[in-house]
């Protein structure tokens, strides 16, 4: 989870503040929000060692990274994030050794600007690769970072024309919001296609794998997809309402009562559809 939130979509001449996040409340839909790094790992191939160094760019609360050691026993892994909260949680929960023999550390770092310091033989991103305009820019330096054989792999959202984010980006433009919020509701327009990613790993000489997938996930309790955005999109904007607790109530109510009418609640729950956009590429041994 990352603060580079994209200037470029934000028409005042201030980037909004850093996001502040809340392990505990991205956490309350772990596992939905797991089922997509899952998939992802089975996709991925046969590293190059048998201890292999693996980076996890943007490792959040470390419930993921923990996955890696769960797959490779014996690899030394780090994961980078840019929030205090998340890492202080990562590290708590996760830090040290591993059963395997390998071991599992979490270090501050901006992906934005990530550069590798030595040879790995997997870079893997989970969810976060959207908070970062500039990230196509990054993937030769990864690559070229790779042990011939390594994999670069991440999935990022791919929903952001859904109705959660088409309607937090309205109501940010609203003439009662526009003043405080113009741009942090922002659609993120940097994302790429699938077929755009491929044409950039293909450029680059990998052999690559890359798909999306519609989750149509059924959450449970009121306002479910409301308390699912707070975890993620949601962060800018109530960071930058900060300690107005009545402005962010307000704002809350009135987002709420739009996400109620997109997405009604049904006799088993509420149904909350999420595309997620899948690459895996491999640098040639």
């Amino acid at each position: 989870m990352h603060s580079d939130i994209a200037s470029a979509r934000i028409p005042t001449s201030t980037a909004p503040a850093a996001p502040t996040w809340d392990p505990q409340q991205y956490l309350r839909h772990a596992g939905h929000r797991t089922r997509p790094f899952l998939d992802l790992l089975t996709r991925i191939p046969e590293l190059p060692t048998r201890a292999p160094r693996i980076a996890d760019l943007g490792c959040g609360p470390g419930n993921v990274t923990a996955l890696l050691a769960d797959r490779w026993p014996q690899a030394r892994i780090t994961g980078y994030d840019l929030s205090p909260e998340m890492l202080h949680r990562a590290t708590e929960e996760y830090a040290g050794p591993t059963p395997g023999g390998g071991s599992l550390d979490f270090r501050p770092a901006d992906i934005g600007s990530w550069l590798p310091e030595e040879p790995y033989d997997l870079i893997i991103s989970n969810a976060a690769l959207q908070w970062v305009p500039s990230h196509p820019g990054s993937f030769a330096a990864w690559i070229n970072a790779l042990r011939p054989g390594g994999t670069f792999a991440f999935q990022i959202p791919g929903n952001f024309g859904a109705p959660s984010h088409a309607l937090l980006a309205e109501l940010c433009d609203t003439p009662r919001w526009r003043g405080r919020l113009a741009g942090h509701g922002a659609r993120y327009i940097h994302l790429l296609e699938p077929a755009e990613y491929l044409a950039r790993f293909t450029e680059l000489g990998c052999a690559s794998d890359i798909w999306e997938t519609t989750y149509h996930q059924l959450l449970a309790g009121p306002d479910p997809v409301l308390e699912w955005v707070k975890g993620t999109a949601l962060r800018p904007v109530l960071t930058a309402l900060g300690d107005d607790r009545a402005a962010a109530d307000a704002f809350l109510g009135e987002y709420r009562e739009l996400l109620r009418a997109a997405y009604p609640q049904g006799p088993r729950g509420t149904v909350f559809p999420f595309r997620r956009i899948f690459a895996v590429a491999r640098r040639e041994s």
